[in-house]
């Protein structure tokens, strides 16, 4: 699932004491598994190795109405979360938005409802080939793509010994190789153009590394380096590639924690709350509009955590 379609895995019971992170685990959690190490809490939704299948043909939906600026945004990991509060905040501003989803049709049902003349496409950036059918339907529908939020993703909490090569490459599949795929899709017209805004969305873990998340901060870090050796090579063709690095973010991504767990996150935060995701959203839009001359930065959304 993707961005805040997520995977989660927790294995309390191994985790044992950490310093550098300051990812809170509870002292009573640590005690229980002590006193009782085969009664694990497990929160897991698995990591499949098997391939997934190859995609449906997509569809192709009928036009939407134009613009109120003429500019199209596409939107991976759109249908909810960070995703989702984009795309109200790209069409609040008067851009044709489509969004692509992985497996949660009933929210981008819901999202298209609630925003007239967005469209939604199912897609799988881990899958080339998915990626190619989705954004084919994306602009025969839309037109030319002027903004691609590269944002859809996936995380899990796991310790470092436990994951399986099979996670591990999922994990790089999606967070990272999606953007690569979507990037190199959107490219050639924005090339042609001579205009054109990438924004990815990492992490403040790909950023520092967190603890009991090594496949996700190496992910989210390789899409920091991407972000900043893509703006260089793109810069002459007038094509900007920023990078927003969210913190702490009250999603669905972290209905993992308990209240006490996100308590005591919240408590070495600056800014004392989780932040918001159309705070993220807005932040987006913010750099879609920038002046060429920004690019090739990371801008970190984290209530000042780090």
């Amino acid at each position: 699932m993707y961005n805040d379609e997520f995977e989660l895995t927790f294995d309390l019971a191994d985790a044992g004491p950490k310093k550098e992170q300051r990812r809170p685990t509870l002292p009573e959690r640590e005690e229980a598994a002590e006193a009782a190490p085969l009664a694990q809490e497990t929160r897991e939704i698995p990591v499949s190795a098997a391939p997934e299948p190859e995609p449906e043909p997509v569809g192709l939906p009928q036009p939407a109405a134009p613009a109120a600026n003429g500019r199209t945004v596409l939107i991976s990991g759109g249908d909810r979360g960070i995703g989702a509060a984009a795309a109200r905040a790209f069409y609040a501003a008067g851009y044709r938005v489509a969004v692509f989803y992985h497996t949660n049709a009933e929210a981008a049902a819901a999202l298209e409802k609630e925003l007239p003349g967005v469209l939604a496409v199912q897609c799988d950036v881990a899958s080339r080939a998915s990626c190619e059918l989705a954004f084919r339907a994306a602009e025969q529908a839309l037109g030319h793509l002027d903004v691609l939020v590269s944002n859809a993703g996936i995380a899990q909490q796991k310790l470092f010994t436990d994951i399986t090569p099979e996670e591990w490459q999922r994990m790089l599949n999606v967070n990272l190789t999606g953007a690569f795929n979507l990037c190199q899709l959107a490219l050639p017209g924005m090339i042609r153009r001579k205009a054109g805004r990438i924004l990815t969305v990492s992490s403040m873990w790909g950023q520092t590394g967190g603890s009991c998340e090594v496949h996700y901060s190496a992910a989210k870090a390789g899409l920091i380096g991407l972000t900043k050796a893509l703006a260089k090579e793109e810069g002459p063709s007038g094509i900007t590639v920023n990078c927003v690095a969210p913190g702490v973010i009250d999603t669905d991504m972290n209905r993992c924690f308990s209240e006490e767990e996100l308590q005591a996150l919240i408590e070495e935060i600056p800014a004392d709350r989780l932040g918001q995701p159309e705070e993220v959203g807005l932040l987006a839009l913010k750099l879609a509009e920038s002046p060429l001359y920004l690019t090739g930065q990371i801008i970190t959304m984290d209530g000042g955590f780090l």
